[in-house]
């Protein structure tokens, strides 16, 4: 006796069930949203993301780390041009970006230097911190200056010392303890350093110490680059850095500032639109309370810089609050 045969009819549409959503699929392509961020902006921004994609079910965001002016030379040198572009320091924006590659910026969070500690290490404080990183057999890591605010900021946080103990060269002797095998071309790589035992004092954020539940040092308001009341004493602090090319012959003179974490949308930006999306979503109070849970500091107020305000859908997400250029 033949065994029972399933229905043409039903058989089709058994196979062609799969086929259509499928189809359906490929008929709502998922859209992204590119972001060049600082690596310090990593994990806080990558919580930041996977909550606005909840809420735009249709994008996924895409995050490229390094170091910030790495990240802006990209853009620069390169020519690859983002949708959003954060950074550590807005001044990489006023330097290298604005106003050719983008007329706007908005703050969002800040931070404060400190010095990652390996468990094991001498515990330093605020008042002991340059005698115990003078000290012999010390292995301390820092960033390169060049390619990440971090490694500009220490070498700041040092002439700050210095000039707090008004002693004469003490800058270049801390900076002496800090050999080149220990240098590395962005700050993210210098927890690595901690957590394997290889250094014993690596400079870093705060943000970054919470996130990765590490002990540090904290080097006190007047060096550490936390407090917007000292910005007139942080900028006593200068570094002269490479500009808008690397290798190029033009140099940038950068001061001391309140650490300002800062985001833009480029000119070019291959999805401007859902670009703004992100950028009011991260000014927003969900989009705050996403970095913080991940150790960094929103500001108090959202502030906008740049020579051109920012689009109106972007300047929705804090106005009248922000503080407009």
């Amino acid at each position: 006796m033949p065994l029972p045969r399933t229905p043409a009819p039903l058989a089709i549409v058994a196979a062609l069930a799969p086929l259509a959503l499928l189809a359906g699929c490929a008929a709502e392509p998922v859209r992204t949203v590119t972001i060049y961020n600082a690596g310090s902006l990593a994990v806080p921004l990558a919580a930041a993301a996977r909550a606005f994609e909840q809420r735009h079910p249709g994008v996924r965001v895409l995050q490229e780390s390094s170091g910030s002016l790495e990240a802006a030379r990209k853009l620069t040198e390169l020519g690859k041009v983002p949708d959003v572009l954060a950074v550590a320091d807005e001044a990489v924006l006023e330097a290298l970006i604005e106003p050719g590659h983008a007329g706007w910026h908005a703050v969002f969070a800040t931070n404060a230097m400190v010095l990652l500690r390996r468990p094991g290490a001498p515990a330093l404080d605020s008042a002991g911190w340059v005698a115990g990183l003078l000290a012999p057999g010390r292995r301390i890591a820092r960033a390169e200056p060049a390619l990440d605010p971090n490694g500009y900021r220490t070498l700041m946080v040092l002439q700050l010392a210095e000039l707090e103990a008004g002693e004469a060269g003490l800058a270049a002797r801390l900076l002496a303890a800090m050999p080149a095998r220990y240098v590395r071309p962005k700050e993210a790589e210098l927890t690595a350093l901690v957590e394997s035992g290889e250094v014993d004092y690596a400079w870093s954020y705060r943000s970054i110490a919470v996130e990765r539940g590490l002990p540090y040092v904290a080097l006190g308001a007047a060096v550490d680059l936390s407090d917007p009341g000292r910005a007139a004493a942080y900028a006593r602090a200068v570094v002269r850095l490479p500009g808008a090319a690397a290798g190029g012959a033009d140099s940038i003179e950068v001061r001391g500032t309140p650490i300002a974490y800062a985001a833009t949308i480029p000119r070019a930006a291959p999805n401007p639109g859902d670009a703004a999306a992100f950028v009011r979503f991260l000014l927003s109070p969900e989009g705050r309370a996403a970095i913080a849970a991940k150790g960094l500091a929103p500001v108090a107020a959202v502030r906008f810089g740049g020579p051109e305000a920012p689009p109106a859908a972007v300047r929705a997400a804090v106005a009248p609050e922000a503080t407009l250029p």
